[in-house]
């Protein structure tokens, strides 16, 4: 069961500038977290990947107001995605782009040669390898910018070839293959550069996948890993953390609203969630000072049953930067005991957004600098850690314990 902590929270953090400023810490009530090294046992590998069953009914957490868990769905209607995943999954004829390693400073990552080698991955291992690892980020590839190429240089760095897949997990947070989401641009310009992590890739789709109907390419690349055809949402366990993985694409999958589908399957998981950490992920960010798109009030539902239920953390995209904000409650406002911080992390590599103005819990920002984020996930709290592009000059990192 979730227990509220007493006030107060642990965090640490440090922004670098193009400009090669740096700010201080804004709150240090513990030292920085160590970096965390990635392990590569030797030993043959056995075991298997995090499993996407439901978790078995428990009793709800204690939280600050009554949300109780809506009734079971009723099945949702087929759509276009069925008759598209009937398609054969191979890929297009058209030859696939090859990755431009070349502009990318090898002092910085390693030099994988003109064609890096596919991370097919290693089953886990009984290796205990500390605190789980999840990194990624969302809008990421296009056949016209070379920026995914370079953050899939960062990806590269963390799991070599041959690195087991129990030690990490690659997420995208939607719009992941411009323009449109076709099975073509899956293969032409998503599989070349971060494809090469697809066996360790837990996605989530954006509004560019639903450019085509029913996201079918998106279905038909990614396969049963990414849930239902019909949904797009799914759960899982990463370490001692539960992950939520959630379809922002609302007018596609009957409603985000409390009542619809998904949001009846979310407060039902989080009702039956006994870990003390959680984290959710989808596309469109409910608060943003991006100039393109700012907030976003069709996520309230989302962000209303992640408050209820004590969810630590929500990353998104959507918003071509990086902004970190402080923890919030369901109203935005600054909550330290109780509340959700956000990540936006828009920043895979198909250009940049710029901002709107500020808002009083924004802690970073940058709007320059393609990256991933890194988060390193402890049994009762979380590292968090922007790895940039090669060259680039901008950080943020820092740390803060589950409720």
């Amino acid at each position: 069961m979730l227990v509220q902590p007493a006030c107060g929270v642990d965090v640490v953090h440090t922004e670098f500038f193009r400009d090669g400023g740096q700010r201080a810490p804004f709150l240090s009530n513990d030292e920085p977290p160590p970096d965390l090294p990635v392990a590569v046992p030797d030993a043959a590998t056995t075991g298997t990947e995090p499993s996407d069953a439901a978790r078995p009914p428990d009793s709800a957490p204690d939280r600050p107001q009554d949300a109780s868990p809506d009734a079971p769905r009723d099945a949702v209607p087929d759509t276009p995605a069925d008759a598209a995943l009937d398609a054969a999954r191979e890929p297009p004829d058209d030859t696939a782009r090859t990755p431009d390693v070349a502009s990318v400073d090898s002092a910085v990552v390693p030099d994988l040669g003109p064609e890096a080698p596919v991370d097919a991955g290693v089953p886990d291992t009984a290796v205990d390898l500390g605190p789980s690892l999840l990194v990624g980020a969302g809008d990421i590839a296009s056949c016209d910018d070379p920026g995914d190429e370079a953050t899939a240089l960062i990806l590269d760095a963390l799991f070599p070839p041959g690195t087991p897949l129990g030690a990490g997990t690659v997420i995208t947070l939607g719009d992941n293959a411009y323009d449109d989401g076709t099975l073509q641009e899956y293969w032409n310009c998503y599989e070349p550069t971060w494809g090469r992590h697809k066996a360790r890739t837990r996605p989530t789709s954006g509004n560019h996948e639903y450019h085509t109907p029913g996201a079918a390419g998106y279905f038909a690349y990614f396969g049963a890993v990414a849930g239902d055809a019909n949904e797009g949402w799914y759960a899982y366990d990463l370490g001692d953390w539960r992950i939520y993985a959630l379809n922002s694409e609302c007018s596609d999958i009957g409603g985000c609203d409390t009542g619809s589908p998904q949001n009846t399957w979310l407060r039902a998981e989080l009702a039956a969630d006994t870990s003390l950490c959680q984290l959710a992920y989808w596309h469109r960010p409910r608060w943003s000072i991006g100039d393109q798109h700012g907030d976003d009030t069709d996520m309230q539902p989302l962000w209303q049953a992640a408050y209820d239920y004590g969810v630590d953390v929500v990353l998104s995209g959507h918003e071509h930067n990086y902004q970190r904000f402080a923890p919030q409650d369901a109203a935005g406002d600054l909550d330290h005991v109780w509340g959700v911080r956000e990540f936006v992390v828009g920043t895979g590599g198909n250009g940049h957004h710029g901002f709107r103005g500020g808002d009083p819990e924004i802690e970073a920002q940058d709007d320059s600098t393609y990256g991933v984020l890194q988060l390193n996930l402890h049994a009762d709290r979380y590292d968090w850690e922007f790895l940039p592009e090669a060259g680039g000059l901008f950080t943020d990192s820092g740390s803060t314990l589950c409720h």
